[in-house]
């Protein structure tokens, strides 16, 4: 695949958007795709990340648009729409588009540029793309989107989707949820930290024990590196660390974090860690709040920027070992780093459409039945013989209560979906056509299914799947895809 992402970074707008459209393109990097990233000017060493990662940067000259944080005006969204547009290319195959000054209008006068657009957003906008990303709300959520976004548009929400680089994943390996004593804090107050919330934050940890070993996380362009640097060296164990790449291991290695809101929210999540989290950003605010409610994080209402506040709280959070562990279980619980993988899987195989079988499938779908990985995941593992195979077609066939489809990308096989209906009522079983070709096909595979579901047979409601207790890529299907487990088997609402 070709991919093309719309993204810019700066002192204003901070490097979150950059930060984890670089995930998603490490990740589809990893399978081949080439990315570029397009946008207005990058400081210096946000450039350099880009290019030292691989991907290729072009620039769309100086902003042009509106203040940091608000939507352009409609001409200035147009006139970058139309440099998007213009560059060369022998056809991209996804536009990628992070950016709160940039929307619906946007997206419609950029459409020309690549075969799918996918928007990354987190303030419940209107969209015109054929994938939504919003890591900041919930599955249940999705039907608020319903007059924001044209029909046909697939909603990948919560922080299930969030992108996090690999390391995140990798670093989770052998965690567990932290329940000893604090003898190490994590400060990280984002890429730019424009308002410098680092300091008061590193005052605060003063006041509550100055032996505690310390490090922290900030840009090259911070505005008060000098003086955080001066104080390092003054501090024994405080580590002062610039523009640092190795933040899953400093996750790890400490006991307690306190942090801004945005993305790095989700990767202290992922590896457990509790925070004690300050709204730094209009929109961190909503999302801490959810957070917080769900025992995820530490957020407290009405939080000050000052070192007495943030002192007060810091000092609560590490006398009280027991929410510290509720907090790191049900931050690991809702984010398992694997959001990189889940997008870029679902750009790789949204081309998936489904048609009913033939009876001249037989001889195909004989053969993708038996093979061993698919026996061994089914009811029955014995192998079907021919017979056995030609009059069960032939049922299926014949039966109005019964839906068998199979899945195709570029006219080649990726799998099979059947549904056995009962009334408002369907069961659902899929495989894939084993192949390197197919890996990850499954949720594509799936959505497409179902969106067939919908439309010929409006009257089914529910869906229910049983699956093996050993089927670990099964159970794993299905939850993504927004199944509730039942025992051993997952239901989902169409």
């Amino acid at each position: 695949m070709k991919v093309l992402f719309r993204v810019d970074a700066s002192a204003d707008v901070g490097s979150g958007h950059l930060v984890r459209c670089l995930a998603l393109a490490q990740e589809l990097r990893r399978h081949g795709t080439t990315c570029r990233f397009v946008g207005r000017e990058l400081p210096d060493h946000l450039a350099a990340s880009v290019r030292g990662q691989g991907h290729e940067l072009q620039s769309l000259g100086a902003t042009a648009g509106g203040p940091a944080e608000a939507v352009w005006p409609l001409s200035a969204q147009l006139d970058d729409a139309s440099a998007v547009c213009a560059i060369d290319s022998d056809g991209w195959d996804w536009l990628v588009v992070d950016h709160y000054g940039l929307g619906a209008d946007w997206e419609r006068a950029a459409r020309p540029a690549a075969r799918r657009l996918l928007a990354i957003d987190d303030l419940g906008r209107a969209h015109a793309c054929d994938g939504l990303l919003d890591v900041n709300e919930q599955p249940e959520a999705q039907a608020q989107y319903c007059d924001l976004l044209e029909r046909g548009t697939t909603c990948l929400l919560g922080p299930h989707y969030a992108l996090l680089r690999p390391e995140f994943l990798a670093a989770r390996n052998g965690l567990v949820p932290r329940d000893g004593p604090v003898r190490r804090v994590l400060v990280f107050m984002g890429g730019m930290d424009s308002v410098n919330a680092t300091e008061p934050v590193l005052e605060a940890i003063a006041l509550v024990d100055r032996t505690l070993d310390v490090d922290v996380v900030i840009g090259p362009s911070h505005p008060a590196r000098a003086r955080i640097e001066v104080l390092a060296r003054e501090w024994p164990s405080l580590r002062c660390l610039i523009q640092n790449s190795d933040m899953a291991q400093l996750c790890v290695a400490a006991d307690l974090a306190v942090g801004a809101g945005g993305g790095a929210t989700w990767e202290r999540c992922a590896l457990g860690l509790p925070t004690l989290a300050l709204s730094l950003a209009p929109n961190q605010r909503a999302v801490l709040e959810r957070s917080a409610r769900r025992g995820q994080v530490a957020a407290p209402a009405g939080l000050a920027l000052d070192a007495q506040s943030i002192a007060l709280h810091l000092r609560a959070l590490i006398a009280n070992p027991a929410l510290r562990h509720h907090l790191s279980s049900n931050a690991m619980a809702a984010v398992d780093a694997r959001g990189a993988l889940r997008v870029a899987s679902f750009m790789q195989y949204a081309g998936i459409s489904v048609r009913p079988a033939l009876a001249d499938d037989n001889e195909a779908l004989l053969a993708w039945r038996n093979q061993p990985e698919i026996r061994t995941a089914s009811r029955d593992p014995k192998e079907i013989s021919r017979a056995d195979h030609d009059h069960w077609l032939a049922s299926l066939l014949a039966s109005t209560q019964r839906q068998l489809l199979i899945g195709e990308l570029d006219d080649k096989p990726v799998g099979v979906v059947r549904f056995d209906t009962d009334g408002s009522t369907a069961e659902v079983s899929i495989y894939r056509v084993q192949s390197a070709s197919t890996v990850g096909a499954g949720p594509g595979l799936l959505r497409a299914a179902e969106a067939w579901l919908r439309e010929h047979r409006p009257d089914v409601r529910l869906l229910r799947a049983e699956v093996l207790r050993d089927n670990l890529p099964s159970h794993r299907l299905f939850l993504d895809a927004g199944y509730s487990r039942d025992s051993t088997r997952y239901l989902k609402e169409l």
